[in-house]
């Protein structure tokens, strides 16, 4: 089945899945980064999540030896022409995809609150919730929710951050060149960076222990 996922970092090659590499001029040159934790017992992956039925932005950061890296980020779509019980299958393919070739430790995911005022956007997305949660479980992939006013805080100090306060934290967080867009693929790597910061020591104890935190 093909799968729509963009993934602006990377090098993953296969026929069947849309890979868009506009932005890998946004990550620093090697010598710049901190070096891969190749010499731990376990690589620890937080794979951050921005649910969406149209479109569900992902981000991988890994904790390396001075810090945490975006190792790699995308969208993942779902066809709007499809019936929705389709569109839901083609987020949890191309979610299970990431999950299965990125091997995240962790499943970070914002906590999205309904809104009166548009009743069918809340539930299309919670059907979109639904089946991330789903293909983690899948996974045996803990999974940690963060509220919006949560990671803005962590991140800025302010749980009230704008956008671009926010885009300039996940750039200084992840030693980036630019701005990380889009902005489904900045929200997960905002999530991401929440969970990296929230449980920092227990990141530290797995690498140690080779264990996976519990949620």
């Amino acid at each position: 089945m093909e799968t729509g996922i963009e993934r602006i970092v990377g090098c993953l090659f296969k026929p069947f899945i849309l890979r868009s590499r506009w932005f890998n001029d946004m990550i620093e040159p090697a010598s710049n980064r901190p070096p891969p934790a190749v010499a731990l017992p376990r690589v620890v992956r937080v794979l951050g999540i921005d649910p969406g039925l149209n479109r569900t932005g992902y981000a991988i950061i890994e904790k390396v030896t001075k810090g945490a890296v975006l190792r790699e980020g995308g969208v993942i779509r779902s066809t709007k022409e499809l019936a929705l019980a389709e569109r839901v299958h083609e987020l949890a393919c191309g979610l299970r995809e990431v999950i299965a070739e990125m091997k995240p430790s962790v499943m970070a995911i914002e906590q999205v609150f309904s809104h009166v005022a548009h009743p069918k956007t809340a539930i299309l997305m919670a059907h979109a919730r639904g089946v991330i949660l789903l293909a983690a479980a899948e996974a045996k992939l803990p999974v940690i929710h963060y509220t919006p006013t949560q990671i803005k805080k962590l991140l800025t100090g302010n749980g009230h951050a704008t956008k671009l306060q926010m885009q300039y934290a996940i750039q200084h967080e992840l030693h980036l060149k630019q701005l990380l867009e889009p902005n489904d693929v900045a929200d997960a790597a905002a999530v991401a960076i929440c969970h990296y910061h929230s449980v920092k020591h227990v990141i530290a104890d797995v690498q140690t222990q080779s264990q996976v935190p519990n949620e």
